[in-house]
């Protein structure tokens, strides 16, 4: 048998029996290559998702370097109107007791602002108080106690400290401490995993930085009433405070 190519109406020589057997047999060969491509390429993605999902958490301490605190000042009188003129310049004389001790205007909030009607056990109306409540933010604690003594003494009778509480300004290298400690934490937990599974530990593919928190503020409340009348020096003490970070890391792993 002879390998004698045909002719189509054209003129162009078509290929004969064995011209037709190599071209098949070079198809075959191209799609196999293509076969083993793709599936080097779904092994590969198969590798690549094999994963050990991890989470860790990390803790540091600062020294707090603001401090907030609430006062304010109630005033009590027959008349409405009388109430709120007598309370106004106590305030006044509040905020300038304030800004005497180096806390700038910019730093005096008012928080509250309230008038209501005081009656007795029959319902009939006795009086009225105006309560003015004010929060003051200072980024030197250890002249906060100053401040609010000279506020105290400047008011007299019928101020009110309602609370303190305490902040970093700058958190930065606590977080740093605090994150690298959590990824520590991740790590080891990935390793133990990854060697109670036989598997081996690559590295990380993705890293989620949950929301940092800090350890809340623990206000101290109460009223105060009688300052003005007592030799007082307050001190306030901010001690640490916490900032706590949580991550949650992904890790390639290989057999």
């Amino acid at each position: 048998m002879t390998d004698t190519p045909t002719s189509d109406r054209q003129g162009r020589r078509a290929p004969g029996p064995r011209g037709l057997v190599a071209l098949l047999a070079i198809a075959a060969l191209l799609l196999a290559s293509v076969a083993l491509y793709f599936a080097g390429e779904n092994s590969s993605s198969r590798a690549l998702t094999r994963t050990i999902v991890v989470s860790g958490s990390g803790s540091a301490t600062g020294v707090p370097d603001t401090v907030i605190f609430q006062l304010g000042v109630n005033t009590v009188r027959t008349n409405a109107l009388d109430a709120l003129k007598v309370n106004n310049i106590r305030v006044k004389a509040l905020k300038s007791a304030l800004e005497a001790q180096g806390v700038t205007k910019r730093n005096i909030q008012t928080s509250n602002l309230s008038i209501y009607q005081q009656t007795n056990q029959n319902g009939t109306p006795t009086g009225f108080t105006v309560n003015d409540s004010l929060q003051v933010t200072m980024h030197d604690i250890a002249k906060a106690g100053s401040a609010i003594d000279a506020a105290v003494a400047a008011v007299g009778n019928g101020v009110s400290f309602n609370g303190v509480s305490f902040s970093q300004s700058n958190q930065s290298t606590a977080l740093a401490q605090a994150r690298a400690k959590a990824m520590k934490a991740a790590h080891k937990a990935a390793a133990d995993l990854a060697q109670a599974s036989g598997i081996t530990l690559g590295a990380p593919i993705k890293i989620v930085d949950q929301e940092n928190q800090s350890s809340p503020p623990y206000p101290i409340y109460g009223a105060v009433a009688t300052f003005a009348k007592m030799a007082v020096s307050t001190s306030l003490s901010p001690g640490t405070q916490s900032v706590s970070v949580q991550v949650s890391v992904t890790y390639q792993a290989t057999s």
